[in-house]
């Protein structure tokens, strides 16, 4: 598809977005943030606290700037999974019943990333790290292009 790396680029920029969002609100706000952990049951939300900062904002540069990009969408899907089961699993209210399908929609966007990799215009592609299929994958891309 003509397309196919622009189309790539505003993906992971959307990804991206809502976690370095998340990431940049905890270190502006982190006593709201752990009063919430604290009223979820979490313990030593401080440890925790930092924990979903570091991926939030390290993994989310990765996906927007394309660099170590599946190591990011990796970690973020890992990182989501405790996330989303300790957050959003009270389906009696409907807003978080919404928030826990959104999150399942976000690791389904991570996966696809994970699995089909940055896209041609990304600084793996520039510096030629990706894997093989990454590789087949943009040449795949240019090829419609």
């Amino acid at each position: 598809m003509k397309y196919n790396n622009y189309i790539m680029l505003a993906g992971r920029t959307m990804l991206a977005a809502i976690f370095l969002l998340s990431g940049f609100n905890k270190i502006f706000n982190p006593a709201s943030t752990q009063e919430y952990m604290t009223s979820m049951g979490m313990p030593a939300t401080e440890i925790f606290l930092f924990g979903a900062i570091v991926v939030e904002i390290v993994a989310g540069l990765s996906l927007l700037l394309g660099f170590w990009t599946q190591v990011g969408a990796a970690m973020l899907f890992l990182f989501m999974i405790p996330t989303t089961w300790i957050f959003h699993t009270h389906f009696s209210n409907q807003t978080q019943f919404i928030m826990f399908l959104k999150n399942i929609a976000m690791m389904g966007g991570l996966l696809y990333v994970y699995v089909f990799g940055p896209g041609a215009w990304s600084l793996d592609a520039l510096v030629g790290r990706h894997s093989r299929q990454f590789s087949r994958q943009t040449q795949q891309a240019e090829s419609y292009s």
